[in-house]
């Protein structure tokens, strides 16, 4: 399964929340099933006829405690980048990817894992 969670910490009322999703929606929905998070709460982009929350990227957004409960079941960590990172990919952008491995270079997106292997998202 290659699901991940980013390193972001956006206040939510009194939650801290972040950013988790997968290489496959399959993938995505059994971990947010494994880890307690309502399907309720998936977001994804309008028009693809699967209920949700509008987004520009297939994810849910999830509470710290849901981030560790992901990581415990095996959610790769990444850091903020992550997601740009991601989608990057899935649209063959190669200058977005270019430009968030100078900033990664220049010590951006903290948290990263120090598992170069854990970064690469497909």
């Amino acid at each position: 399964m290659a699901v991940y969670v980013d390193n972001a910490k956006h206040p939510f009322g009194r939650l801290l929340m972040c950013h988790m999703w997968a290489n496959t929606r399959a993938e995505l929905f059994a971990m947010a099933d494994r880890i307690g998070v309502q399907r309720k709460w998936f977001q994804r982009p309008p028009g693809l006829g699967v209920a949700g929350m509008d987004a520009t990227w297939e994810h849910f957004d999830i509470a710290q405690s849901k981030r560790a409960l992901a990581v415990a079941a095996g959610a790769i960590e990444t850091d903020k980048y992550g997601p740009a990172e991601f989608t990057a990919r899935l649209k063959g952008d190669q200058a977005k990817l270019d430009q968030i491995a100078q900033l990664r270079a220049k010590g951006f997106g903290a948290g990263a894992p120090a598992d170069p292997k854990q970064r690469s998202l497909l």
